[in-house]
């Protein structure tokens, strides 16, 4: 019965993560995230690089987003199927050998840029 039940639950979800894009670690995204203050709701956009991805395709899923703001690194982690982000853009595709990019948080400046994938298309 519980098996039913989690295998009913993780196909209602399978919906949600379909919607957004695929990313991986290395990206630039643009993630667009509902804000509550007090009885008025707006939209703010966190825009920063992609440094992991836990417990791909699952309902579990979260990734970690990370940028520089005023001179302070400024991490963020979402989990991908929170009713708060409404939308991810994908910006840039970034050229990595990593899954997860912890060694961005000691570097600064052309250090710490990542190199951009190239497209080829057909």
């Amino acid at each position: 019965m519980s098996e039913l039940l989690i295998k009913f639950v993780e196909q209602e979800y399978k919906d949600v993560r379909s919607k957004f894009p695929s990313f991986k670690a290395g990206d630039t995204i643009n993630v667009h995230v509902k804000i509550t203050e007090g009885t008025k709701e707006r939209v703010q956009q966190f825009q920063g690089t992609v440094i992991q991805r836990k417990n791909v395709n699952t309902n579990g899923e979260t990734f970690t987003v990370r940028k520089i703001s005023n001179g302070i690194g400024v991490e963020r982690i979402f989990p991908i199927i929170s009713p708060s982000i409404e939308k991810i853009e994908v910006l840039r595709e970034g050229k990595v050998r990593r899954a997860r990019l912890f060694y961005l948080r000691g570097r600064h400046g052309k250090s710490a840029r990542i190199k951009e994938k190239i497209r080829v298309k057909k």
